[in-house]
């Protein structure tokens, strides 16, 4: 019996075995490694690389430093793009989910296949569909507010267009993912509900308060802190489509990262950096967590 039992965990040991493995190389690695470059003077250009324990971390919370201005600066730029996307990334996700889910089941699967497909296509080529819509002077959109005889408006290079300009593009890019996997949550609500509902004369908002929105709750909340953890990596639309203007206006964190390890050479303080953002995004996800089961599990 003992050597059954002992056998049977091995099997199931080797079966997690090659996921430990990636999980280890390409995460665990990678993330204890960043820890111990932003712990050090970790310079490209020399070999030496002193210890300075949380010099970096210290120069990132010192009010009037250059860390410091590049740090809050870009984290609150990275901020309002967090705001201003993942409401409509949700929303709009679940509506368009509602409305595909309604067409008959020969058009359902063509439209689905539609709203994916950008999801499909690399940050470059996105950005080449979404500067020739947005050019100031002979760009899609503003070619057709000309036949109008509207002034053109500066997507790219005005405010709060650009802001406008890099959310619409956001959500062009990324919804599919999130209306795909808000379909396959509404397809498994029991139909009972619904109908038991209908004889009682509910209507179409209190069964979708009622039913819909609770039966689909724990899914909501996984593509909530999704699209937040990825709106907080937000990189290639900026830099693609704006490069971080007007001025610094739409510079998110991740390029002042970048700009700091890269263009300045100093990676042991872009990735002190980077580990402050890493914290921020969990404990952010944490909080959405509470709020979404805190009561719950409290009662």
């Amino acid at each position: 019996m003992l050597k059954s039992t002992w056998q049977s965990k091995l099997t199931s040991s080797l079966f997690v075995l090659p996921y430990f493995i990636c999980f280890c190389a390409f995460l665990l690695f990678p993330i204890l490694y960043g820890v111990y470059i932003s712990l050090h003077n970790f310079e490209l250009l020399s070999e030496n690389h002193e210890f300075v324990g949380l010099a970096h971390y210290v120069k990132i919370f010192t009010p009037g430093s250059y860390l410091n201005q590049q740090f809050f600066k870009g984290l609150w730029t990275t901020i309002q793009f967090v705001l201003y996307s993942v409401p409509l990334l949700v929303l709009v996700g679940l509506a368009l989910a509602m409305l595909v889910n309604q067409l008959p089941g020969r058009v359902r699967g063509l439209f689905r296949t539609f709203y994916f497909m950008p999801y499909a296509i690399s940050g470059s080529v996105m950005a080449v569909i979404w500067l020739m819509m947005f050019d100031t002077n002979a760009g899609f959109l503003n070619t057709l507010l000309a036949k109008w005889g509207m002034d053109p408006v500066p997507w790219l290079t005005g405010l709060p267009w650009v802001w406008v300009s890099l959310v619409m593009t956001t959500l062009w890019w990324t919804i599919g993912f999130n209306m795909v996997i808000f379909i396959n949550a509404l397809n498994e609500v029991p139909e009972d509900y619904y109908e038991a509902a209908s004889i009682d004369g509910a209507n179409a908002w209190h069964k979708f308060t009622s039913i819909t929105l609770p039966s689909i709750r724990p899914v909501m909340l996984f593509i909530l802190i999704t699209s937040t953890i990825a709106s907080f990596n937000v990189y290639a639309q900026p830099f693609l489509l704006t490069r971080g203007g007007p001025g610094d206006s739409t510079k998110v964190l991740l390029m002042n990262v970048l700009d700091q390890a890269f263009k300045g050479k100093e990676i042991g303080s872009a990735s002190a950096m980077a580990i402050l953002m890493a914290i921020l995004i969990m404990i952010v996800s944490v909080i959405q967590y509470r709020l979404a089961y805190g009561r719950k599990e409290g009662a």
